[in-house]
């Protein structure tokens, strides 16, 4: 019997990188050899990780799988290269069957006269009209795990030597197989930190330059401690407030102070997001799977893996999608497009919106079972016009941050535009106060920063008396404090609390000490 030298083969085989391709090196090299009719590699992995059990119905339980087949038939139309079929799949601990029996006790099984022998065979029909004679099967072993089996038909007794030479490229096989596992894992671990590389970049390049939560007013003191004790938990907080105000900041806050602090924070913008482009955003796409696709992609959800995953703007997710993102939410397993392997995540979400979510909900735009599993903890994140007396501290933020941006030297900020500051209802919150902060600083001049302020956007405390009226800046100012002392007088100098000023003014308790301060009103003990 002419055997192939055996160096050369193993060469062949450690020069494949790729799983696939040195099963298949293996299979066709072993099945050119004389008499040989059929041979078939089974790895052991779960039924999750196998790419033809993971399509349909799977569970987790360790079994042999046929990765690798090939071979000369003897019966017309049987197909030896297909993986698939009735024995693709064989449960591990059952001592009856040779394959399942060399995978559990990683002992090889060598018969020389299948006829003589049969109780190993399960199909004998099939074996005696492919005039199959002889078998023999190696496990294949690194490092004293069994990674799979290694069996082989023929048609004529095998010798010593042949006996001797499948052991030798078994066990080349087991180098070989563990080497390209390896490397796949590698690979996709490379491919991985480089979407999620890519991905931080792009996260960096569009922060905002809100480095960190700044103030110390009484509503932003609260909305912390609520922070402070939602974060040690894995709860999905949703949260609420007006735009501009700051909600990605706080799920950076919840994030970090959370026990997944170490692992990423992935953020995705819902609002921004095409809504054919929404599934792949989330999940991730195979190549191929649509016009476009020439790679694979990794979704939001893989990349948070571990961490947490901040959903801005979350109401304008579409409603045919909600259900999948709720199955994830639930169960913690998806799909990507295009592929049909089951993957498994364990996320935190936070999400925000500035949208009445209630409201959505009553009118069919958003589903209540995802509402609820959305916004186990809300939470409210105040605007800039209820935490006023936080202007000043965040102003001198943004000047400094402004000028280091801009390569200017730092204006100074006078006390009067800090006044007028505080009067102002600021609508687009901390973005729009850092905007005016840089346009000013790009305008400022001999060295002092002027506010450009509109003042049609403040709630007068006094109407004109007229359509057409023009009341001038001194005169309203100068209504403007009677109106400010009148109520703190019919209040009794009483800030806050039911009858107190604020409420008879209509306007947040912080507000209105702002403007105190800037109208040179006491209050009395």
């Amino acid at each position: 019997m002419n055997l192939a030298p055996l160096p050369s083969i193993i060469l062949a085989i450690a020069e494949q990188r790729s799983l696939s391709a040195v099963l298949s090196t293996i299979s066709g090299v072993i099945a050119q050899q004389s008499h040989v009719a059929l041979v078939r590699l089974w790895l052991r992995q779960p039924d999750l990780s196998c790419p033809i059990c993971s399509r349909g119905a799977h569970c987790q339980e360790d079994a042999l799988h046929l990765r690798a087949s090939a071979g000369s038939p003897q019966v017309a139309g049987a197909d030896w290269s297909r993986t698939g079929g009735q024995f693709h799949r064989i449960a591990l601990g059952r001592s009856e069957l040779k394959i399942s029996h060399i995978g559990s006790s990683g002992e090889a099984v060598r018969i020389q006269r299948l006829s003589e022998d049969q109780s190993w065979i399960r199909d004998r029909e099939w074996a005696r009209k492919e005039g199959l004679v002889a078998f023999a099967g190696h496990p294949i072993v690194s490092r004293g795990e069994v990674l799979g089996v290694l069996a082989v038909f023929r048609r004529t007794e095998p010798s010593d030597a042949c006996w001797e030479w499948l052991r030798v490229l078994a066990d080349a096989a087991a180098v070989a197989i563990a080497n390209a596992r390896a490397f796949e894992q590698v690979e996709a671990l490379r491919r991985e930190v480089e979407m999620e590389r890519d991905y931080l970049r792009q996260e960096v390049e569009e922060t905002g330059s809100f480095g960190e939560i700044l103030g110390r007013s009484t509503a932003l003191k609260r909305l912390l401690r609520q922070v402070e004790m939602v974060a040690a938990t894995d709860a999905s907080v949703l949260i609420l407030g007006e735009s501009g105000s700051g909600k990605e900041l706080i799920a950076r806050a919840i994030h970090q102070r959370s026990r997944r602090a170490r692992k990423p924070l992935v953020k995705v913008n819902c609002g921004s997001i095409p809504r054919e482009l929404f599934e792949s955003e989330f999940f991730g796409h195979a190549r191929g799977s649509f016009t476009g696709a020439i790679r694979d992609r990794v979704g939001r959800f893989q990349l948070a893996d571990g961490g947490t995953l901040f959903l801005d703007e979350v109401g304008e997710i579409p409603l045919e999608l909600q259900s999948k993102l709720l199955r994830v939410l639930q169960e913690g397993e998806f799909e990507r497009v295009g592929d049909e392997t089951t993957r498994r995540v364990n996320v935190r979400v936070v999400s925000a919106t500035n949208r009445d979510l209630r409201k959505e909900v009553a009118e069919g735009r958003f589903r209540l079972d995802l509402f609820y599993r959305l916004g186990v903890f809300p939470l409210e994140v105040p605007p800039l016009r209820e935490r006023s007396e936080d202007i000043p501290e965040l102003a001198s933020y943004f000047v400094r941050q402004a000028c280091a941006r801009f390569h200017v030297p730092e204006p100074r900020l006078i006390g009067r535009e800090l006044e007028r500051a505080g009067l102002y209802h600021w609508p687009g919150n901390i973005r729009e106060l850092q905007n005016v902060i840089e346009r000013a600083v790009i305008l400022a001049q001999d060295g002092t920063l002027t506010l450009d302020l509109p003042h049609l956007d403040r709630p007068p405390a006094i109407a004109p008396t007229s359509a057409t009226d023009v009341i001038p800046e001194a005169e309203w100012r100068r209504r403007e404090r009677a109106n400010v002392l009148a109520a703190m007088e019919r209040s009794g100098y009483r800030v806050s609390g039911q009858g107190g000023a604020a409420e008879l003014l209509g306007i947040p308790p912080g507000t209105l000490a702002s403007r105190l301060k800037a109208l040179g009103i006491q209050k009395r003990g």
